[in-house]
Parts: structure tokens; C-alpha cells; sequence
């Protein structure tokens, strides 16, 4: 499969970003994967995203480690060493961090239509979360986009603590600004309490946002500002 890599800043991290030709892809191009074996019942389209997913990964690791999969479809990340992935479309993108006990997060959504948006709305924020859009002073469907985004974000980052799925409820948007924003819990998870507050990073690049959760158990939710560069 064609693909290219390259990297941004983002809170301070490196994200590495790989671009992908999905049209080039072919079932041999798997054999690169150790765990090539468990894919061999996927679609075409997830065969290429993983892919593109691990590669990323094996960059942003530098030493060639491919992570492989866990009972739950997640990343298998080596010990000592937390990360995430995410791609759509003809992208994928990888973080790690080396900080021990951090959890990080990362996510990219091709920002919603404005009637998709008030379509779909209720499912991702209830009537108090619309109110924090309302005002944030962004059109409506970029911060939807953001918001649910940023949920993806927190619960991959949760997800090898809690080792369970979470739904759009269990966090709620409380604060947007023009560089991150803020989920609280809305019960108890993981050795948190209902209430804890985590900021997230975004930016957006054409017609998608990004954003990404670094968490630092040491210093709390961290609170960098983000910078982009190619």
C-alpha cells in the first residue's frame, strides 16, 4: 500500500500522521503485521485503515514494535508504554507517550454537515452540554464535531483502565476555548471521581478536527497550548 509520513505538534507531543492510498492496497501488504492472521476475516476497508494505523504506530515507537490486538479490538501497547490511534478517510494517525501511568488519547473527525449535526445531536450531548455549544461562539457543527471528538479521545485513553466501552454520557462538555476543552465524568470511573475534569487539545485542518488527551497522573489533566507544524 502507498503511503506517506510525516508528523505535527500537538500539546507538546509528536503525532505522526500517515497518508494512504487505499486503492494500492492488497491482502499481501498485511503479511507486514505479526498479527496479520486475525485480520484475515476484515473488509477491505478496515484491512487498509489498520494498516495504516500500525505504520503509524511503528513510527511514532521508532524501533519497528508493531502493536498488536486486544480482546477488545484495542492497541497492545509494549509495557511502560501508553498510546493511541485513530484514522478515517485516506489518514491515520498514532501518539505514544513514555510517562508512566499517563494515559493518552487521540482522535480525528471529518467535521459534521450542519443538518447532520442538529440530526444526530442528541445523541452525543444532552441539553445542558448544547447550552456550553451555544456559547462557545463556534458554528454549531464544528464544536458537535469537536465534542464528540474529544469523547472518543478520553475514552480510548481510559479504555485500558476500565476495559469496557463507553458511551457519550459517561462525560459531559463543560468549557471550549479557540485551543481545548474540557470533559468532566459523570460517575465514577477507573479511580476517578465523578466530576474529574480533563482538558483536552483540538485543532482543526481543513475539513476535520483533531483533538488529543494527554494526561498526566502526576500533574492532572495538562494544559499546554498546541502547536502545528509539518
Amino acid at each position: 500500500m502507498r503511503t506517506t509520513h510525516s508528523t505535527f505538534s500537538l500539546a507538546g507531543h509528536t503525532i505522526h500522521l500517515v497518508t494512504f492510498d487505499p486503492a494500492t492496497f492488497t491482502d499481501a501488504d498485511l503479511l507486514w503485521l505479526p498479527h496479520y492472521a486475525q485480520l484475515a476475516d476484515a473488509g477491505r476497508k478496515r484491512k487498509a485503515d489498520h494498516l495504516a494505523g500500525r505504520i503509524a504506530a511503528s513510527h511514532a515507537l521508532r524501533d519497528h514494535t508493531v502493536p498488536g490486538i486486544g480482546p477488545s479490538g484495542e492497541p497492545l501497547w509494549p509495557e511502560g508504554i501508553a498510546g493511541s490511534i485513530t484514522h478515517g478517510g485516506t489518514q491515520a494517525m498514532a501518539v505514544v507517550t513514555h510517562e508512566q501511568h499517563a494515559l493518552i488519547g487521540i482522535d480525528c473527525e471529518a467535521i459534521l454537515p450542519d443538518r447532520e449535526a442538529r440530526e444526530i445531536k442528541d445523541g452525543i450531548v444532552d441539553t445542558l452540554e448544547e447550552i456550553v455549544l451555544s456559547r462557545s461562539g463556534k458554528p454549531f457543527a464544528l464544536a458537535l464535531t469537536l465534542v464528540f471528538s474529544a469523547k472518543e479521545s478520553l475514552f480510548k485513553a481510559l479504555f485500558p483502565r476500565v476495559k469496557t466501552y463507553l458511551g457519550f454520557d459517561s462525560a459531559r462538555i463543560t468549557h471550549i476555548n479557540e485551543e481545548s476543552l474540557t470533559l468532566a465524568l459523570t460517575r465514577p470511573l477507573a479511580g476517578f471521581d465523578e466530576g474529574t475534569p480533563f482538558t483536552l487539545h483540538w485543532l482543526c485542518d481543513g475539513a476535520r478536527a483533531i483533538t488529543l488527551l494527554p494526561y498526566s497522573p502526576a500533574a492532572g489533566p495538562l494544559r499546554s497550548s498546541p502547536q502545528r507544524s509539518r
